[in-house]
């Protein structure tokens, strides 16, 4: 690989009336809705995720289109408004998933005089897949509401790696809502809902929306290439993979605290690519920074992409065929005593900024039983000597405890973190 730094040859060129409570009245609003509420789209039933479940929906998911992600601070002081919000917010999310409006009484059914249930710009749309991932960042866990003592040993903050750029006002966040749905309109509709219910508890700190997932999460689907034009993800853990998950993704009992058994921990990382000097580096550069062919996605080593890297291989001098500090090499999970992660990343393009140049990149999303000692080492490794760092800039982080799913109607999002 060119020791030249193509950087320096080219780097110049919302108030509303909130939704139903959960539990019994979630129960009864969802059983005996209004006509007005009840889906538009005969379609929408079969186009729907289940909300509930043992898992949170939107992590093994096989993963949709597109996202919308929000990060949340809390504004109450009151532990019980907090709680009442998360009730809501379950009973609306159930609702959505299947197709339904955020409220009882709909966009058009309630009265006139009062604000509408639902904003109305899915009307007529199926649920498209929808799923909505809630999770729990540190933050939370101060003496606001009396949780200190229940932060999972897992939800340490994550150390500053080499080369972060981060953002402070696009970083953290108490609470995080990951919408993800195969119709751009119906993903923000959701996170709209949920802002607007949620007016004078929370406010938005930062949101996202991504296009094009870069990761499969499902052996049925293709594996989607990055914004660089490479396939993104080719060893991530898959639903197919049941005794990989159990061991890598979901928190077990002893792990930390019990309301955590069966949930996940979310690392996000928004990555600025440096598009125009990318495009500008010859393709064997690319390849050696990769690892992979760029066409195939095969290891330097195979011919296609699933093909197990061989890093013993060398080349002409002796010189390794892959790179000793290719990507694939330095986040491959046998550099990291075999951890894995499942990786839910999308595509972003946020405009250009005042030179023309893209603001576009990665919104990398990785979901794992324990972030010391899965994404930490990894992204320390990559971080240090990833000569993909020439191309890229991480400007934004966030951590979250994902807690299990919602079992059923009484159940709702951190019922058992506030019990």
């Amino acid at each position: 690989m060119s020791g030249i730094s193509r950087r320096s040859l080219f780097g110049l060129g919302a108030a509303g009336v909130a939704a139903a409570g959960a539990g019994a009245v979630a129960a009864r609003v969802l059983a005996d809705e209004p006509p007005a509420a009840r889906p538009v789209s005969s379609s929408s039933a079969s186009d729907a995720v289940p909300f509930y479940g043992r898992h949170q929906a939107g992590i093994t998911t096989p993963a949709q289109d597109r996202l919308h992600f929000v990060a949340f601070d809390v504004t109450t002081t009151e532990r019980a408004e907090l709680v009442d919000l998360l009730q809501e917010w379950t009973a609306a999310a159930a609702r959505m998933t299947q197709g339904r409006d955020a409220g009882a009484f709909g966009a058009v059914g309630g009265a006139p005089e009062a604000p509408p249930d639902d904003t109305g710009e899915a009307l007529g749309l199926p649920a498209s897949g929808l799923t909505l991932t809630v999770g729990f960042g540190p933050s939370l866990f101060d003496e606001r509401f009396g949780l200190a003592g229940r932060r999972p040993p897992a939800l340490a903050d994550l150390p500053a790696f080499a080369g972060d750029g981060l953002l402070p006002e696009i970083s953290g966040g108490d609470i995080c809502v990951q919408a993800c749905a195969h119709d751009p309109q119906v993903a923000v509709h959701a996170i709209r809902n949920l802002a607007r219910i949620g007016f004078g508890r929370v406010t938005v700190r930062y949101s996202q929306l991504g296009f094009g997932r870069t990761s499969s999460t499902s052996r049925t689907q293709a594996t989607p290439r990055n914004l660089m034009g490479f396939k993104d993800g080719t060893n991530n853990l898959k639903l197919e993979d049941t005794a990989m998950l159990r061991d890598h993704l979901w928190a077990a009992p002893g792990d930390g605290p019990a309301w955590m058994d069966g949930g996940a921990y979310l690392v996000t990382r928004k990555i600025r690519m440096h598009i125009e000097t990318w495009d500008r580096a010859p393709l064997a550069e690319q390849e050696a920074i990769f690892g992979r062919d760029k066409g195939e996605g095969a290891p330097l080593t195979g011919k296609a992409e699933f093909d197990e890297p061989d890093f013993a291989k060398t080349g002409l001098g002796g010189e390794p065929v892959i790179p000793r500090d290719a990507h694939v090499r330095l986040a491959h999970p046998t550099s990291h005593g075999g951890a894995r992660l499942l990786r839910r990343g999308y595509n972003y393009v946020d405009g250009s900024d005042g030179l023309g140049r893209l603001d576009a990149g990665l919104f990398f999303m990785a979901y794992q039983r324990d972030p010391r000692r899965q994404f930490v080492p990894v992204q320390q490794a990559l971080a240090a000597t990833d000569p993909l760092n020439e191309y890229i800039k991480h400007v934004s982080s966030g951590l979250f405890a994902c807690p299990p799913g919602v079992v059923d109607a009484s159940d709702h999002w951190g019922r058992a973190l506030f019990a």
